[in-house]
């Protein structure tokens, strides 16, 4: 590209589209700011200033609260077409906002639950209308571009606003909180003073209709077994908020890389959010040249050869004994997901109906709503059990390398599963929906019995009742109910 070229480019896009992505860049910046640190601030003893709450708690918080980012915006895009962007805007920088502060001014489980859901709610609001503002901003020529920095936007937040925890944390955990409902507060100054609505379509979905819709896509057993077969590959991914930042600060001494940057000059003290710093360095430095790579190849084999890759960064963590050796496996796992997820959405385009390919890339991230409820809770309630009782004790290498090579097993599960997907599932035809029908029955009858099994534990195993077990039941049993009676209505 010419630099005339680029720069009359980069003048053709509107300010709506400029102001939207500096919206986008200062949310995730509070969004992966926050959750940089989140799983260690709820898990520290209160003596060193957290929470004090148990990994398999904390697991099971985490699983709901990034869930419900991931499912809100299927109401927040029909709300948003309904009521105006600006108007949705200010709601949602007020919910984040308050979300934020809340958080960081409760200690019990159910208050820092619910300010949580309050920017969940918040941040589900806001995804789509960014992302149609960049939609309908751009045009045929200036689109493929405009979404690159839209995307580079989100991984700069997510660079930067860590750097700026490392900092605020050597203070107070209560800095941080409010540091990201800082920059969501002070982005309602630009949604009232200079943001304006885009072009809307002229005749905008009901809530119900966005519903119907959802029903439609959820119940088509192919599509939503790709969903679960390729949310294996996210349960490897959601282990960065919780599991490997709990492995850090439990067994990776840091020394070595504080003393590689105090020689130059640097007094970086290598901690929890320099996780997310690695990863969303690593996709700033390198997903220009890695989507060069895979520009040809088709899209389900960059996916499989994305989450080999992924894999390759979990079996580092299983010879972590060294904290150089954990940076190389974060930063390898990176280089995977972006490998693989940008063909993703390719891939869903190849699968969907022919005449309902809109449709169904409108849920294509719904593998994200599979991927943390089952990532988040099980890295929680495996590293309770499996880490927790060995941190400080001799032998500690040989146990969590059991622990991470299970992942590591997870995620060659995903691979395989989408290869067998792709050559036995991928057509849309009468037979492959029958096929696919009769697995996603079973897995749903699973759910059931063991959601009925979850709420037998709850009630009657022991002295109380286990409240969290409890809800945990009741999810299982709504979604294993909730699959069944679509699937049924569908096939009927």
């Amino acid at each position: 590209m010419s630099t005339t070229r680029g720069f009359s480019l980069v003048r053709s896009y509107t300010r709506s589209f400029w102001i939207a992505n500096v919206m986008e860049l200062f949310e995730r910046a509070a969004y992966y700011g926050l959750n940089s640190v989140l799983a260690i601030y709820l898990t520290d003893a209160v003596a060193k200033g957290g929470l004090g709450f148990t990994e398999q708690s904390v697991g099971f918080l985490q699983g709901l609260i990034y869930a419900c980012t991931y499912i809100l915006p299927i109401l927040g895009g029909a709300l948003a077409d309904r009521y105006g962007y600006r108007r949705m805007l200010m709601i949602a920088f007020s919910l984040l906002a308050t979300g934020y502060f809340l958080s960081g001014q409760m200690s019990g489980y159910g208050a820092v639950f619910t300010s949580l859901l309050i920017m969940a709610t918040g941040s589900g609001l806001f995804k789509p209308i960014i992302s149609g503002t960049i939609a309908r901003t751009t045009t045929e020529e200036n689109s493929g571009f405009g979404f690159g920095i839209y995307y580079w936007m989100i991984n700069l937040g997510a660079f930067l606003a860590p750097l700026v925890v490392s900092l605020l944390k050597g203070f107070s955990w209560n800095y941080v909180f409010i540091a990201s409902s800082l920059y969501c507060a002070l982005m309602l100054l630009p949604t009232v003073f200079l943001y304006r609505d885009p072009p809307r379509p002229e005749n905008t979905k009901t809530v119900r209709a966005v519903l119907s819709g959802a029903a439609e896509v959820l119940g088509d057993a192919r599509f939503m077994l790709m969903i679960f077969t390729y949310s294996g590959f996210w349960i490897l991914y959601f282990q960065n908020f919780g599991s490997v930042l709990w492995f850090l600060r439990d067994f990776i001494n840091p020394e070595p890389v504080n003393a590689f940057f105090a020689s130059i000059g640097i007094p970086l003290q290598f901690d929890a959010e320099h996780v997310t710093v690695i990863n969303a360095g690593t996709i700033i430095l390198l997903q220009v040249l890695v989507s060069r790579l895979v520009k040809n190849v088709p899209p389900l084999r960059a996916m499989v050869i994305g989450i080999f890759i992924g894999v390759i960064g979990f079996v580092c963590l299983s010879f972590a004994t060294t904290v150089w050796i954990f940076i190389l496996g974060i930063a390898v796992f990176s280089i995977g997901e972006m490998t693989a997820h940008p063909k993703y959405y390719s891939y869903v385009g190849l699968v969907a109906p022919q005449d309902r390919k809109a449709v169904y890339m409108g849920y294509a991230f719904l593998y994200g709503v599979v991927g943390s409820l089952l990532g988040s809770n099980l890295g929680g309630v495996m590293y309770e059990a499996m880490l927790k009782p060995f941190v400080g004790k001799e032998g500690a290498a040989a146990e969590f390398q059991v622990f991470w090579l299970i992942f590591a097993g997870l995620g060659l599960i995903a691979m395989t599963g989408l290869i067998l997907y792709n050559r036995y599932f991928a057509q849309d035809t009468p037979a492959t929906r029958a096929k696919a029908t009769r697995i996603m029955v079973g897995l749903y009858s699973i759910l059931v019995l063991l959601g009925i099994w979850f709420l037998y534990r709850a009630l009657f195993a022991g002295p109380e009742i286990a409240y969290r077990t409890a809800v945990q039941a009741v999810i299982m049993l709504l979604l294993g109910s909730g699959g069944l009676y679509i699937s049924n209505r569908q096939r009927t």
